[in-house]
């Protein structure tokens, strides 16, 4: 990883403290505080057993030994031992209220950054452009937005003033130490360097280990989200085994990854128990020799034995708070890589984070939940962007030479070139792959063309606000999306202070309000996820009446009637037509019928215009057209005389 990278990481670090640094700052003081109450305790034991057991001089600061003395000196002490208890209670009291206190501010901050940092996540992914997410698996994401999330947040609230405690316990220890003996202070002292340096290698070690499993994890999450999505397909295929097979592969890749982790970890408390239990053997031989020779006090090598605790098992323990440093660091850099992703354009400007990488954590959100309060109706919905007083639209549309292709491969549209006026009717037809949704997608700026033009009321597309577009655009896809919400949620996601009237209205002229009022609970029946419990004919005709009732400027229609039936299909197409004139349509269909009204028809093949004209026009010419309203009359016909009923096709 390059310098730049590591330091774009770090600055992330201190700007997801923003509005906390003071929290943390009382921690550490709290702390500090708390490590200087806790020094007292084994000092008054060590002083109490030197002074009035061993009758040996005090080795205290002198106000304090002042003290003493005017209380009356050893003679009192001796008599009233419960003075030395009492100090003892005292101030380990005082450091377990301050150590509460430093746990309070820090899970207090820690919790803040989450919810800020989780905010400005999920407000990022929102924005990013559809060519991240079509390259990005789900699961992955996911993985990102909680377990990495709550990795940061473990470090940030244990472990990140865990380190400056150690660091401020060695600066204030090592003076008493020192004060009380030299030589025992080389001795307590001697292993910690070596502690220390194990700690610092098995952190890189276990750095590496932790990215290869968090990566195996979220590749697993990844194949469970997608098998949970389309359980159905695999049921219907009974690819049970087969997935399960897939999912067992990646369950072990995961199992290995942690097992490894664990196997670092274990070797490296094993060994560090041993250096620390040699480190309190070589204070204890060499302090019991001293001791004999009249060197060293008894009180004095109690002190030093418990100090050397006080520091050598949390010294230990840096290897710990190494490894959640380590693992927070690797999800760092894994949430880092979305929030440094260039942001959509809207204005033809690419917005990036990366020069300023505290950006999305300190404003973004705020100013985006502003945005949205300012936006928000009486139930608390965004309403659409012209109730915003943005400029409505006219639907004039004017292409001209326009070619794409994803990443360089080979062109999908090649020298698309039409006009269509506001109010009109374009249909477009072709097989597979010809380009029909990619042309819907570059119309909604999902992606953004290098050759040619678009131009909408005579404006370039490119140039235009990406949301003033689409709060204007209203489109119904083949495979539509339904929130796990009832069906007025799921209508009004289009409009969010449409009125009962509008919605059925919306809905009546998609066909779909007589089947919603077939159930039970009308327009409150709740979907399953996706709209899973409901046909796929009745999604679609849902998902256009969330279309029209937005009342757009331009509809689009992607084969969003492929699971209607024909007469149906009719009737929406009717009810759409007695709307003509106030929206301009595109309808991509593979049903003839559907297209004959339209007033122009494109055929598209290879990504290039094959053929253009009215329904008329293209009978007459030899081409696509025409082979399949041939093909679809003579299967019409054939399914009439079978039927011995005519068959509607559709309805004026």
């Amino acid at each position: 990883m390059s310098g730049t990278k590591k330091k774009s990481k770090y600055r992330l670090l201190w700007a997801l403290m923003a509005g906390q640094r003071l929290r943390y700052a009382a921690a550490v003081t709290a702390m500090l505080l708390s490590a200087l109450a806790l020094f007292v305790p084994p000092m008054i034991s060590g002083q109490t057993i030197n002074y009035v057991i061993k009758g040996l001089p005090m080795s205290v600061p002198g106000p304090v030994t002042h003290f003493i003395e005017q209380l009356g000196g050893r003679g009192y002490l001796a008599h009233n031992l419960w003075l030395c208890a009492l100090g003892i209670l005292i101030f380990a009291t005082l450091g377990g209220v301050l150590g509460f206190l430093k746990d309070r501010w820090t899970a207090l901050a820690s919790e803040s950054i989450t919810l800020r940092l989780r905010d400005s996540l999920y407000d990022h992914l929102q924005r990013l452009p559809c060519s991240y997410h079509d390259k990005t698996p789900a699961g992955d994401l996911v993985q990102r937005c909680t377990s990495d999330v709550e990795t940061i947040k473990g470090f940030l609230g244990m472990q990140a003033v865990e380190i400056t405690r150690v660091g401020l316990m060695l600066m204030a220890m090592v003076p008493f130490m020192l004060a009380l003996s030299e030589r025992l202070t080389v001795v307590a002292m001697s292993l910690m360097p070596v502690v220390l340096l194990f700690s610092l290698i098995f952190f890189k070690r276990v750095r590496r280990a932790f990215r290869v499993a968090d990566e195996a994890e979220g590749q697993m999450t990844a194949v469970l989200q997608e098998n949970l999505t389309g359980i159905r397909v695999v049921r219907a295929f009974a690819r049970q085994d087969f997935e399960c097979g897939k999912f067992a592969a990646k369950n072990d890749a995961t199992r290995d990854a942690w097992l490894k982790l664990l196997r670092l970890m274990a070797w490296y408390w094993s060994s560090s128990d041993l250096l620390c239990h040699l480190q309190n053997v070589l204070l204890l031989v060499c302090g019991a020799y001293w001791i004999m020779n009249g060197t060293v006090a008894v009180g004095t090598l109690f002190t030093f034995i418990v100090y050397e605790n006080m520091l050598l098992w949390p010294l230990r323990g840096m290897g710990r708070t190494l490894t959640e440093l380590g693992k927070a660091t690797v999800s760092l850099e894994r949430v880092q890589e979305i929030l440094e992703h260039p942001l959509e354009e809207h204005n033809g400007a690419s917005v990036s984070p990366v020069s300023e990488a505290a950006k999305p954590i300190q404003t973004e959100v705020h100013a985006s939940a502003a945005l949205d309060t300012n936006n928000r109706g009486q139930d608390g919905h965004k309403t659409r962007g012209q109730d915003a007083h943005v400029p409505r639209l006219l639907g004039e549309i004017s292409v001209r030479d326009l070619s794409f292709s994803f990443d360089g491969q080979a062109k999908v549209l090649d020298g698309i070139s039409f006009d269509l006026q506001p109010g009109q009717t374009l249909a477009i037809l072709g097989a597979s792959g010809s380009g029909k949704s990619v042309l819907v997608h570059l119309l909604l700026r999902f992606y953004d063309y290098t050759e040619g033009s678009i131009k909408l009321d005579g404006h370039e597309l490119r140039d235009l606000d990406r949301a003033m577009v689409r709060s204007q655009v209203s489109v119904v896809l083949q495979e539509p999306f339904l929130y796990s919400k009832t069906l007025r949620d799921n209508i009004r996601l289009g409009h969010s202070v449409a009125s009962q009237s509008q919605l059925e209205d919306a809905a009546q002229a998609a066909c779909v309000h007589d089947s919603i009022m077939q159930f039970e609970q009308h327009y409150e029946t709740l979907v399953g996820e996706r709209g899973v419990t409901l046909s796929g004919g009745q999604r679609q005709r849902v998902a256009l009446a969330r279309a029209i009732v937005r009342n757009p400027d331009l509809l689009i229609l992607d084969d969003s009637l492929s699971a209607v039936d024909t007469r149906t299909e009719a009737m929406i197409l009717s009810a759409l037509r007695q709307r003509h004139g106030r929206r301009t349509t595109i309808l991509i269909s593979h049903r003839l019928s559907a297209l004959r009204q339209a007033d122009q028809i494109m055929v598209l093949e290879h990504g290039r215009v094959a053929q253009r004209g009215t329904h008329e026009q293209l009978l007459r010419q030899e081409g696509l057209y025409a082979r399949l309203w041939r093909i679809q009359s003579s299967l019409e016909e054939d399914l009439t005389q079978e039927m011995g009923a005519p068959v509607h096709v559709e309805a004026e």
